[in-house]
């Protein structure tokens, strides 16, 4: 397998296995914090020599996103034995892609990767996704060789992938994870963003349309369970299609379009009825379903035209992403 080099980087001896040799002069390492105390003591042991490995200088930026257990202690007592290890505590929980961005924000180095706090990525991964980091490549994607989150997750995990490509219009995004590398100066086409709904995803497609999805390892979570249900997962699909594509108005459109056709049709026959037989179309049901067909179409449009007024209204508001309470001293 070639081993590719990023500009500036250093090479090191190959290691043994399929995992690339490559060093990096600088790399953050973004990880969204939420309940996840038992996991990320094992989560920096792990990536702490992964990191010595393959960069020249790291970081590891731990958001807690208003987690209801004790993962800011533990980010606190991380950071004070651990010069490497920068903490952000945020105000309330905004949402993983929230955090994220708060994080990427932060970082200090030339190349930022993102990864879950359950260690279903595993950090002796990075590596490839540094290697796939090309000079023809701006972001490289971990997609699951196998998936661990049960048939109802990984459906609604799918489903919010093909959201998820409507909203970027790249077939990467079938491919999409949370474990991610990208370069830190895509995030210059995001420093204005505002808004309380984020998909990192699509941010970086306001910078690059350079992306690649490779296979990784994915592991079994570590302890507890997932946060996200099939219902976070449908709110996230609706909020990226809703915030970042024009396809919900163009629907209504089509629909629009559909059902005056049919009215159309339903007046052709009516008259054409009439012209024939004499009489008008008899029956009060007939004309009670063509009523409740029509208005439904209406109130279906209306629907969608609302939910972008709420996002244009929540833009007037000028909500930020999201707020930090504190952060651990650097040193």
């Amino acid at each position: 397998m070639e081993t590719r080099s990023l500009p500036g980087e250093v090479r090191s001896a190959r290691p043994s296995g399929d995992i690339p040799a490559v060093r990096v002069p600088g790399l953050s390492i973004v990880v969204p914090v939420y309940n996840s105390e038992a996991t990320l003591e094992a989560l920096v042991d792990r990536l702490e020599p992964v990191l010595l490995r393959v960069s020249e200088r790291h970081e590891i930026l731990l958001v807690n996103d208003g987690s209801r257990d004790g993962s800011w202690r533990v980010v606190e007592s991380l950071a004070r034995k651990r010069p490497a290890i920068r903490g952000i505590d945020m105000l309330r929980n905004y949402g993983q892609h929230n955090a994220l961005l708060c994080g990427i924000r932060a970082a200090r180095f030339e190349v930022v990767v993102t990864l879950d706090d359950d260690l279903q990525n595993p950090p002796e991964e990075i590596p490839k996704l540094l290697a796939a980091l090309d000079s023809g490549v701006d972001v490289v994607y971990g997609s699951p060789e196998h998936e661990r989150h049960g048939l109802v997750r990984d459906l609604a995990s799918r489903a919010t992938k093909l959201a998820l490509q409507k909203s970027m219009g790249a077939e990467t995004a079938r491919s999409v994870t949370a474990f991610r590398a990208f370069r830190t100066d895509l995030r210059s086409a995001f420093a204005d963003y505002r808004n309380p709904y984020v998909s990192i995803d699509v941010l970086l497609t306001w910078a690059t349309t350079r992306f690649r999805a490779i296979r990784v390892r994915h592991d079994a979570r570590l302890a507890g369970r997932s946060n996200y249900t099939w219902r976070k997962l449908a709110v996230h699909a609706l909020n990226m299609i809703t915030g970042f594509t024009v396809l919900p108005l163009q629907l209504a459109g089509l629909i629009g379009f559909v059902f005056a056709a049919f009215g159309i049709g339903v007046l052709a026959y009516v008259v054409g009825r009439y012209l024939v037989y004499g009489s008008p179309v008899q029956g009060f049901t007939f004309l009670t379903s063509i009523v409740a067909i029509f208005s439904g179409a209406q109130l279906f449009a209306l629907g969608i035209i609302g939910e972008y007024l709420a996002r244009m209204h929540f833009r007037t508001m000028d909500r930020p992403s999201y707020a930090v309470r504190s952060r651990t001293q650097e040193r």
